[in-house]
Order: C-alpha cells, then sequence, then structure tokens
C-alpha cells in the first residue's frame, strides 16, 4: 500500500500523540458533536427524511471518514449540499432507491481514490462550484421558508417558481409564534459568539427557544408533532433493496453523490489544511468517504461528506487529529442514548433558522458578487451554472457547467496560441532583447520561418491551417520553429502532418527546430519525423539556417557575438527577400 492510502489517523499515531493533544481533540470533538447535533437533524428534516436518519448518517458516517480518511482535522456527516439531491432522488426512487444510490456512490469514490483520481476533482473550475452551491443555498432557504414563517400550504410543488408561488398564496397562514422562534434563532447564532465562542451558538439557539415553546407554551410545530418521537438508539444494520431493472436508473444519482461528495470532502480538506499548515491525502479521503456512503444507508443513513464548517470548528477548537473527529461522533451518539428522547421538542422554526444562517454562509454571497468583476466567460459560467441549479437540476447544472467551462477555456487558450511569419516581419527595438530572434539571423532567400507560440492543440490546428494556405508561393525551404510549443495534441500533430505532406507534394522542404520533448514523441510516433528525415530536426534555429543554406548550395552564415547594436547593423548590410 502507497502512502497516499495510509489513513492519518495511523501516521499521527505513529508520530508521537500527547496527553496534551489528546485532550485537546476530546475537547474538540464534545464542542463539534454538539454543533453537529441540530445541523444533523436539522438537513435530515430538510432532505425529506426522518431526523434519526440524519443523527446515524452523522454517528456512522462521522466515526469512519475521520478514522480512515486522509486528513488530519476532516469532520464529515450530512451536510447542506446534498439536501437538493437527497430530496430528489427520494421524490423518484423512495428510500431504498436513495440507500442503493448511495451505496453506489460509495464504491464508485473508493474506485476514485484506489485509482489515485484525488487530485483530478480540483481541476473543476471555481465559478462551476461556487455557482452550484450558491444556487443549493437559495433552494435550501427556499424549503425551509414553510417552517421559518410557520405557513400551512400542504403539498408543494417540485419546482422553484411553483414553490415560491405557494408561498405567496399561503402567506395569510403565517404563525407569528413561529416567525417570532425562527428571528430569535438567528439572533442568538449570529450575536453569541460575542458572548462565548466556546459553546456553539447553534446549540445555545435550540435551547433557548425550546425552552421557550415548552415553558410559555407556543402553538408551534416541533419535531415530535411531525415525525413522532426520535427513538434514542442507532437503527439496527438493514440491507436496502431494489428491484434489479431499477439498478440502472440509479446510476446517474449515484454519479452525482459521488462527485458532490468528492468536490466538498476535497475543499474542505483544502481548507482545513490552510488552517492548521498540514497536507492531506486526497485518495485516502476519497477512500474513507465511499467507505462511509456504504455503511452509513445500512444503519439508516444518507449520503455523507466533509463538512467545512464543522472541520472549521474542530480546527479553532484545538482539533489536531482524527481523534477529534472520532470523538465529535461518539459524543454525537451519547447525546442521542442521554438526551435523544428530549429532541422531539424541539420547534421546526429553529431548525429553520439554524438552515437559513447555514444557507447564508454557503452562498458566499460577496464572493458571488466579486465574480462580476472577473472575465466575461467566468460570470457566463457562473451564472449558468446558478440558474440551473435553481430551475432545472443541480446535476444538469453541474454537467452544463462544466463543458461550458471547458468550451471557453479552449477558446482562450486557441486565443494565446499563434502561428506568424517571422522572416519579413517588421523588426522594432525589443525585438533586439531576444538573442534568439529570426530578425538577429541572415535568412537566405527562398526560406521561410514561421513559429507557432502557445500549446498546439485542436483549437490553435485551425489558424495554423489557414496561416499555411496563405502562404502565396511556395518557398524552397519551410522552417517551423516550435520553440513556443510545449504540447501538442491529435489535432494539431494531424495538421502539422498535412502541412509536410503538401510540401513534400510540393517540392518544399520541411526543417522543425526547437522541438520540445513531448511534441518530439508525438512526432515520432506519428512518423512525420520519417517523413521530413532525421536531418532536418533540429535543436535550434541557427542549425535550421545552416540545413536550409546546405540544401540550397550555400555556405553557412558567420555568427557574430550578439548585441543590439551589432543586429542592427546586421540588418542594414542583409536585403531582404
Amino acid at each position: 500500500m502507497t502512502r497516499s492510502l495510509v489513513p492519518k489517523l495511523w501516521t499521527t499515531l505513529r508520530a508521537g500523540y500527547t496527553r496534551r493533544q489528546l485532550f485537546n481533540d476530546l475537547g474538540a470533538g464534545v464542542i463539534v458533536g454538539i454543533v453537529a447535533l441540530p445541523l444533523a437533524i436539522a438537513f435530515a428534516i430538510a432532505s425529506g427524511v426522518t431526523p434519526d436518519r440524519g443523527l446515524a448518517t452523522a454517528i456512522v458516517a462521522g466515526l469512519l471518514i475521520s478514522a480512515l480518511g486522509g486528513s488530519r482535522v476532516q469532520i464529515g456527516g450530512p451536510t447542506g449540499a446534498f439536501v437538493v439531491i437527497v430530496y430528489g432522488i427520494l421524490q423518484h426512487y423512495g428510500l431504498d432507491g436513495l440507500m442503493v444510490a448511495t451505496m453506489m456512490a460509495g464504491v464508485l469514490l473508493i474506485g476514485l481514490g484506489v485509482a489515485r483520481l484525488g487530485g483530478a476533482i480540483k481541476f473543476i473550475p471555481y465559478p462551476v462550484v461556487l455557482g452550484f452551491t450558491a444556487g443549493i443555498a437559495i433552494i435550501i432557504f427556499s424549503s425551509e421558508v414553510p417552517d421559518l414563517l410557520g405557513l400551512t400550504t400542504g403539498p408543494l410543488p417540485g419546482n422553484f417558481v411553483g414553490r415560491w408561488s405557494a408561498f405567496f398564496t399561503h402567506a395569510g397562514s403565517a404563525n407569528p409564534y413561529a416567525i417570532a422562534i425562527s428571528a430569535i434563532t438567528v439572533i442568538v447564532i449570529v450575536l453569541w459568539p460575542r458572548i462565548d465562542r466556546r459553546i456553539p451558538g447553534p446549540f445555545v439557539a435550540l435551547i433557548v427557544t425550546s425552552m421557550l415553546v415548552i415553558l410559555l407554551g407556543w402553538p408551534v410545530e416541533t419535531i415530535g408533532s411531525r415525525f413522532g418521537n426520535i427513538t434514542a438508539h442507532l437503527p439496527t444494520p438493514h440491507f436496502p433493496t431494489v428491484p434489479l431493472k431499477v439498478l440502472p436508473s440509479l446510476v446517474q444519482p449515484a454519479v452525482t453523490i459521488a462527485l458532490l461528495a468528492a468536490v466538498e470532502s476535497l475543499l474542505s480538506a483544502v481548507v482545513a489544511d490552510g488552517m492548521i499548515g498540514g497536507r492531506h491525502r486526497s485518495n485516502m479521503e476519497l477512500v474513507a468517504q465511499g467507505i462511509a456512503n456504504i455503511a452509513s444507508p445500512i444503519f439508516g443513513g444518507i449520503p455523507a461528506t466533509g463538512a467545512i464548517a464543522r472541520t472549521a470548528t474542530n480546527v479553532k477548537n484545538g482539533g489536531r487529529t482524527p481523534v477529534a473527529g472520532m470523538a465529535h461522533a461518539l459524543t454525537l451518539l451519547l447525546l442521542v442514548l442521554v438526551v435523544g428522547r428530549y429532541a422531539a421538542r424541539i420547534p421546526l422554526a429553529t431548525l429553520a433558522g439554524i438552515l437559513a444562517v447555514v444557507a447564508w454562509h454557503m452562498s458566499e454571497a460577496r464572493n458571488f458578487i466579486a465574480q462580476w468583476r472577473a472575465p466575461r466567460s467566468d460570470v457566463l459560467v457562473l451564472l449558468t451554472t446558478f440558474l440551473l441549479t435553481v430551475f432545472v437540476d443541480l446535476t444538469v447544472a453541474v454537467e452544463v457547467g462544466m463543458v461550458l467551462a471547458a468550451f471557453l477555456f479552449m477558446r482562450r487558450m486557441a486565443e494565446v496560441t499563434n502561428v506568424s511569419a517571422v522572416t519579413d516581419q517588421l523588426r522594432d527595438e525589443e525585438e533586439d532583447t531576444d538573442p534568439n530572434a529570426v530578425s538577429t539571423r541572415q535568412v537566405p532567400a527562398g526560406v521561410e520561418v514561421y513559429e507557432i507560440n502557445g500549446p498546439f492543440f485542436f483549437g490553435a490546428a485551425a489558424a495554423f491551417r489557414e496561416e499555411m494556405a496563405a502562404i502565396a508561393r511556395r518557398p524552397k525551404i519551410l522552417v517551423l520553429r516550435l520553440r513556443g510549443v510545449q504540447t501538442i495534441d491529435a489535432t494539431g500533430l494531424h495538421a502539422l502532418t498535412q502541412v509536410v505532406r503538401q510540401c513534400k507534394q510540393d517540392g518544399t522542404q520541411v526543417i522543425l527546430s526547437d522541438v520540445h520533448a513531448q511534441p518530439m514523441m508525438a512526432l515520432a510516433r506519428a512518423g512525420v519525423i520519417d517523413v521530413i528525415g532525421s536531418d532536418n530536426l533540429v535543436g535550434h534555429v541557427d542549425e535550421a539556417l545552416d540545413v536550409a543554406r546546405a540544401h540550397l548550395g550555400l555556405p553557412p552564415a558567420p555568427r557574430p557575438a550578439w548585441t543590439p547594436t551589432v543586429a542592427r547593423q546586421e540588418r542594414r548590410r542583409t536585403p531582404r527577400g
């Protein structure tokens, strides 16, 4: 097993684990466990499942992610990012379908980690990530509006516009007590850190509002009135079953869960690295996420991933090893066993207020607004992903956003790649600063020198063909200088091969110079070197011009020491043509 697939727990324990660090980890784990209690319940309810499933996810998946993961401080469990996905899968495929899709996603995550693809996740463009997370935040907030206001709406439409239309239609049914509970929750969460940062604000808000409802008898809906009592124990293991004919339809939901779990967990791990000055193992993190998402449904849980906010809370309270994450899961288990029966009295408006704050932080409103100053192509990707997430579907949003970002990236790369004739180009003082400029050489008549700058891929191949076709009179020698080409793809290679073969038919000898390693290997495999001859593949433009003179029967040109003054004098003495 390579080091990239070794859990961080094993590494940290072998490196030496002190009693002081143990106490720090246990203290951080207890605090994060208290934070996770209301969040796990809230995320479960928002996802359309019962509260105990959110708690089971936080306990089982949280324990496995910390024990087996590739990050020292990652905290795993249900997150807001999964609310939209879980709700949609639940509506289409039922609870067993959701469980099976989650387990399939776990297998995919393990496969990604074993295949060492953890580093590939970082290539998802930031506008895509920001777009779908902001869109998810809007949907989470929208799903909590009925509980925030205490509306009596009945079944709601699945689409965003239909939901808000129903909210306005039933605005008259708003419950002032629910609105008060929601407002108090938000105020406590926002202001409590100014009083004490050791005790989590959401937990304080939960206690305060629950006591208000119990003592004052406010008529608001609670967890117990909607879902019944929460059992004070973990559910027994249960393997979900679905008909075989349904499995193919669960592939896309499973891929969506796996992709989002990978992105969220690795983003969280990167943020944690910046906070502790560490370095996570992305492949091991994916394997741990996969194992956790296989185990979670067996115990009645839902999809899990790394939670950025809870991970940051862990770090800020002194957690520095996976022991803190394991302590968080065990703390949550104790809370469920000891006070689980009292969770039924928690007002739903309180959980809605907590999720409203979560949605605000998740939206990254400042970064979203700041992106409007980015290049227009990035703004287009951001808005497309955001709007598709809100109005269509998260899966569609990510797919379209990725494709659009890829096309726009290829367009930008094609724009920075240029093909230019340098034999008779205008010379200016700035060119004299380059000792390898063609303007400092004597180019004999009948020789044309062209230079390609930038990656020679399919986006630039068309420009190359057009430039070559624009040569009015076929030269005797065509020198293609590739010093600016670090990479070439199949389309660029095909375009270059066509030009070489056409030149051979026209009686023009092609000479290649300054070829880098990757293009050299590609040219050799494609047989281009055999066509032009190995003697016509040289390492520098001076050698290329010497070979050209040899083909023309001319003696080699003298090479004076290069200086700007010598270059200007040389141009005055040498006629162009």
